[in-house]
């Protein structure tokens, strides 16, 4: 695999034939739309679309009879636990998908023959950490009495986030430097979604589990900076 960017056969710029960049612009001058309409149209469509959507699913009523009374009670003192659970099921989503993302960043890690074992033991022991935060998040949605394998509206929003991450890793083609961008995107979400998590666990009256979460986001806080420094130094180092 490349592991620097190069010079080479790219011809998708206008410069590269200004001649043909010209005649392209004149046929849009020219030759009008098949279906009529503009920004302004495609705007409205969306807002009214947006105006008759319904949401993205639901958070599930609990299963079990104890998740039932944990759940009234908290209706009954003004909380509303499935705003918290909603977001724990986001947390669940993204710890998972978290882990495979560091999966498809260690099998291509391993391709490159000068990459330092030091940062493949620290991808490795990130992982991990993924992997506890799962299971933390886990027994935090038990506590409260909710399912942790239903798919949550938050939860289905950020496994589609994390496809476009995903997609550029697993790319054989995108380079060491170029997925280190993809996966600190992920990292600076996670640590913010981690501090929410935390805000809104205090703010609805779980202190125990917002303090469970704390060692989890110091954790998250490390990845976001080595990845970042990891980043840099591979880029700074092509210069």
């Amino acid at each position: 695999m490349q592991t620097a960017v190069k010079m080479g056969h790219n011809v998708t710029g206008a410069q590269m034939s200004p001649k043909d960049s010209e005649a392209q612009l004149k046929a849009t001058r020219e030759v009008p739309p098949d279906v009529p309409g503009g920004p302004e149209k495609l705007a409205l469509v969306r807002t009214r679309e947006a105006a008759k959507a319904d949401s993205i699913g639901s958070v599930p009523v609990p299963g079990s009879a104890k998740g039932m009374l944990k759940t009234a009670v908290n209706k009954l003192v003004g909380v509303s636990p499935e705003v918290l659970i909603d977001k724990l099921g986001e947390r669940l989503a993204f710890e998972r998908g978290g882990v495979r993302l560091y999966d498809a960043l260690l099998a291509k890690a391993k391709a490159i023959d000068t990459l330092d074992k030091a940062m493949l033991q620290t991808l490795q022991h990130f992982r991990q950490e993924e992997a506890e935060h799962l299971g933390l998040v886990t027994a935090a949605m038990e506590k409260l009495g909710a399912d942790p394998t239903a798919m949550t509206p938050c939860a289905d929003v950020a496994g589609c986030i994390n496809m476009g991450v995903m997609e550029t890793i697993a790319d054989p083609r995108t380079s060491l430097a170029q997925c280190l961008n993809a996966l600190l995107t992920a990292e600076l979400s996670d640590n913010a979604g981690w501090e929410l998590l935390i805000d809104l666990a205090n703010a609805s009256g779980q202190g125990d589990i917002a303090d469970s979460f704390g060692k989890a986001l110091q954790q998250e806080q490390v990845h976001m900076q080595t990845v970042k420094e990891w980043l840099s130094q591979e880029v700074l180092g092509q210069v």
